[in-house]
C-alpha cells in the first residue's frame, strides 16, 4: 500500500516506517494521521515484522510538531476532533502488539513529543530536541502530552516542560528519563536496527506479552497488575518457543524461535 506522507520499508523481521513530509519538518497533519492510522493496521497483521522503529525524514526533524498551518483557523469543536483523531493514532501505536522504537532524529516538538512518547522506546541522536511548546502558542498539549510525559518522567519535569514551553536537548531528555540512549545522528538508525534486531531475536510471543504487561500495568494497581503478569507468564508455557527456550538454556546453546 503506498502513503503520501509515510514511507514503509522492512528489513528482515524490522519493519522502518518514517514520517516524510521534510519540507513541513514533518509535522502531523490530518491526513498524515489518517495515513500513520491506517499503516499501523497494516502492521499489526504482518506476522513477519517482529519490531518497528519509527522515524523522521531528514536531518533537522523527527515531528516538528503538530501542522500550526491547519490548527490555526479551527474552530472548538474541530480542536477538539483533531485531538481526538491524534489520541486515537497514537493508543493505536501503543497498543501494537509489536514493539515500537522512536530514533528521534532531530526536532520532536508538541505532537512529535507526544508521538514519541506513545512509542515503547527512544533512542535520540546528539542533535535531537524535546518539548511541548503549545502554551506559547495559546493551546495545550492535545494528543496526550500531559498524560504520557507525567508518566515517564514524574509529574513535577512534566509540568515544568508543559506550563514553561521550554525545549530541552538529548542529554537533558536522557537525563530526566524521556529517552534511553543518545547516539551520533549518523550512527541513529544503525543502533535503532542493532536494538530491534536483539528484540525480534527474542521470543515473539514472549515479547509481545511483556509489552502487554507493561502496558496494563500503567494504568492498574499492583496487585492487579502482579494478577494480569502471572497470567500472561503461564500463558507463555502453552509455547513451543519457551520449551525450546528451557532446552537451549540447559544445553547451552543458541535457541531457535519459531513464533509458536
Amino acid at each position: 500500500m503506498e502513503y503520501n506522507n509515510l514511507i514503509l520499508k522492512q528489513k528482515g523481521a524490522v519493519a522502518i516506517l518514517t514520517i516524510n513530509r521534510p519540507k513541513a519538518l514533518n509535522a502531523l497533519n490530518e491526513d498524515t494521521l489518517m495515513e500513520l492510522s491506517s499503516v499501523l493496521d497494516e502492521l499489526e497483521k504482518n506476522s513477519s515484522v517482529k519490531v518497528v522503529i519509527l522515524t523522521g525524514s531528514g536531518e533537522k526533524a523527527f515531528v516538528a510538531g503538530a501542522d500550526i498551518a491547519q490548527m490555526k483557523e479551527l474552530n472548538a469543536l474541530e480542536g477538539r476532533r483533531f485531538a481526538q483523531l491524534g489520541q486515537t493514532t497514537f493508543r493505536k501505536l501503543e497498543l501494537l502488539s509489536q514493539p515500537v522504537i522512536a530514533a528521534v532524529n532531530g526536532f520532536a516538538l508538541g505532537g512529535g513529543c507526544e508521538l514519541a512518547m506513545a512509542c515503547d522506546i527512544r533512542l535520540a541522536s546528539e542533535t535531537a530536541k524535546f518539548g511541548q511548546p503549545e502554551v506559547t502558542l495559546g493551546i495545550t498539549a492535545g494528543f496526550a502530552g500531559t498524560q504520557r510525559l507525567p508518566r515517564l518522567v514524574g509529574a513535577g519535569r512534566a509540568s515544568e516542560l508543559l506550563f514553561t514551553g521550554d525545549i530541552i536537548d538529548a542529554q537533558e531528555a536522557y537525563r530526566i528519563g524521556l529517552v534511553n540512549h543518545v547516539y551520533p545522528l549518523e550512527t541513529l538508525i544503525e543502533e535503532a536496527l542493532k536494538l530491534a534486531n536483539r528484540i525480534a531475536g527474542r521470543a515473539p510471543a514472549a515479547v509481545q506479552l511483556s509489552k502487554s504487561a507493561v502496558q496494563r500495568g500503567k494504568n492498574i494497581d499492583i496487585d492487579s497488575g502482579q494478577a494480569y503478569e502471572a497470567e500472561v507468564f503461564g500463558l507463555t508455557f502453552s509455547t513451543l518457543d519457551q520449551k525450546e527456550g528451557c532446552s537451549a538454556f540447559l544445553e547451552r546453546r543458541k535457541p531457535d524461535f519459531k513464533g509458536c
